[in-house]
């Protein structure tokens, strides 16, 4: 194995003081408490993915399957890139390690909010659409003046879906 190769993996509870150090560096993502993060990291371990070089974290994707759904859907909480590790598209490939486990293989649906601003989550997610063959749909889900009341841009509902992760 060569020292620059990444690794994918779930992730531990002792992954999460160095998630929170990694969305810290990855603006403009809004970091999350400390506990949030081992909560990510230990309860929702099966839908997410923590990517090693070296010994460092340099990527995490977490998300959970929405509850009560009649359709499972993954809710991709937030996806993050270290500087160091950009361009390699570590992003998809996180996600990809995710979907590719035995226990989404029922998942029909991707969805996630993105801000108008971030071009490379939208980026990200457009791509995943054709990859998966998929209709991507967006939305409001949480507006910047009745929900934030001004203290955060708009959040657009990404809706990749259906699609049949057994044919991919």
């Amino acid at each position: 194995m060569e020292s620059n190769e990444i690794i994918l993996r779930k992730p531990t509870a002792e992954d999460g003081i160095d998630v929170f150090d990694l969305v810290e560096r990855c603006a403009p993502l809004d970091p999350n408490s400390s506990y949030c993060n081992l909560l990510q990291c230990s309860h929702f371990s099966d839908t997410a993915v923590a990517a090693e070089k070296q010994g460092e974290l340099v990527g995490f994707v977490s998300g959970y399957q929405i509850p009560a759904r009649q359709e499972p859907t993954w809710f991709v909480w937030q996806v993050a890139v270290d500087a160091k590790a950009r361009g390699l598209g570590l992003a998809k490939k996180m996600v990809a390690e995710v979907l590719n486990r035995a226990d989404m293989q029922s998942v029909k649906y991707i969805e996630t909010t993105i801000t108008p601003d971030n071009e490379a989550s939208w980026a990200l997610f457009r791509s995943l659409a054709k990859q998966l063959d998929a209709p991507l749909e967006d939305s409001v889900m949480f507006d910047e003046t009745k929900h934030f009341k001004g203290r955060h841009g708009t959040e657009h509902l990404v809706r990749i879906g259906p699609f049949n992760l057994a044919g991919h």
